[in-house]
């Protein structure tokens, strides 16, 4: 009798659509003849657990849930219809929660939000006070240690290269103190987030001041390889000059008349550059057209002991003359000689120099010829008087007092201005 009663009440249990549930519904009844009212009471006690569902009554029949009443917001309202099909034996479900037009009532989760949020900051406050504190302490060791003279300063070759060194230790520090400071907190995990929003932001900023980023790096190779001295004379870029200074954006030159010649480092770093100061002894040339039917060797010869015999002249290179071409009216010679340009301007050597050359070869009547025709219209009665050669048999002065000028200009400008300057007298050439 028993079997039989069992096996009746499965065969309804199956024929009854108000007891099929669906297929994601883990929650489940046992009472059947309670159905409507296990699935009421179920539902209402998992709202009140939620809470935010004071509001809202559960009315169930054959297997049809409906909601009715206000919440504070719509997705909570939402949420009703998954909840409910998940509960076994509900057929269909009736949502007619609406939201409520308190505000009151609508701020109340917020407010809600808020409290617990300040409730966590009160019970993380004292773990990021100790956190900022050990980061503060770390920093404020990496400062004192960049404010110490050595060993930065003995370890650079000038006081610009010495400050990248000692901002290079504060960040460093920096960077340390934050990650002990994260790791107090245990939030090392922010530190990859941070390290790459760093570095996209400093790529975007690399690439916005792209020439001021080329010209500090030239500033710092050049402040190490030093190519030029002070006062030295040199050819940058096609522009001649002397050396005033180096600074952390621009090589700064006086050109022989006088002017500001201010070339930037990255022009300076990639470009070349001419040091006529490197070596003592400089060479000066000049080349001349003489007669071509004289004779050219001892025309050669004369020339050169002409130069050499010259008091400024140096005996180490030698002075030298060779045929440079022959002409149609005439041929051309060039000498050269080496001077000593600390002590005897280029310009003045070189003058003189041609000044005594076309006397010895005028005495020893060695014509000079001009590369122009000129015909020349002359009276027969008019005769032609021998030239008559002024010229003094002395040589001119040919110090480097020009030179000496500059320097002088220079070194006043540096006293008035007092601008950072990255050369060094003592400094090694590369």
């Amino acid at each position: 009798m028993r079997i039989f009663i069992f096996a009746l009440l499965t065969w309804a249990a199956l024929c009854n659509p108000s007891f099929s549930q669906t297929a994601d519904g883990p929650i489940t009844t046992t009472n059947v003849e309670q159905l409507d009212a296990e699935i009421a009471i179920r539902i209402r006690e998992i709202l009140g657990e939620l809470g935010n569902y004071d509001d809202v009554t559960v009315v169930v029949s054959d297997g049809v849930v409906t909601f009715r009443g206000t919440t504070a917001s719509t997705a909570e309202a939402t949420e009703l219809t998954p909840l409910a099909n998940r509960i076994e034996g509900v057929v269909a479900v009736k949502n007619e929660v609406t939201e409520t037009a308190e505000l009151v009532r609508r701020l109340n989760p917020t407010v809600e939000r808020f409290q617990s949020r300040l409730d966590q900051f009160i019970v993380f406050l004292p773990l990021a006070l100790i956190a900022f504190c050990a980061f503060a302490l770390v920093v404020f060791i990496g400062f004192l240690i960049a404010r110490l003279r050595q060993p930065w300063d003995r370890l650079a070759p000038n006081a610009f290269i010495a400050d990248i060194y000692r901002q290079l230790v504060r960040i460093s520090f920096v960077i340390f103190g934050v990650v002990i400071a994260l790791d107090i907190m245990n939030a090392t995990a922010l530190l990859g987030t941070i390290l790459g929003a760093a570095g996209i932001i400093g790529l975007a900023i690399g690439f916005a001041v792209r020439d001021t980023v080329e010209n500090f790096i030239a500033s710092v190779m050049l402040s190490f390889r030093q190519p030029f001295r002070p006062n030295d004379t040199v050819e940058i870029n096609g522009d001649q000059g002397k050396v005033i200074r180096l600074t952390s954006r621009a090589t700064i030159l006086l050109s022989f008349d006088g002017n500001h010649i201010r070339i930037p480092n990255a022009t300076v770093f990639k470009s070349r550059i001419i040091n006529f100061s490197q070596n003592v002894e400089r060479r000066f040339k000049f080349s001349l057209l003489i007669d071509r039917n004289c004779d050219l060797d001892h025309a050669r010869t004369l020339v050169t002991e002409t130069v050499q015999g010259l008091p400024f002249v140096v005996e180490t290179p030698a002075a030298q003359c060779w045929i440079e071409n022959l002409h149609t009216t005439g041929a051309e010679i060039v000498a050269t000689g080496w001077i000593n340009q600390h002590e005897t301007s280029l310009l003045r050597a070189k003058g003189e120099a041609m000044r005594l050359v076309k006397r010895a070869l005028q005495e020893d009547h060695i014509a000079l010829v001009d590369s122009s025709q000129v015909v020349v219209l002359q009276n027969q009665n008019e005769q032609e008087e021998p030239a008559k050669s002024a010229e003094p048999q002395s040589v001119a002065e040919v110090e480097a007092i020009d030179e000496r000028a500059l320097d002088a200009m220079i070194e006043s400008e540096r006293v008035e201005e007092d601008a950072e300057n990255l050369l060094r007298e003592d400094a090694l050439k590369e």
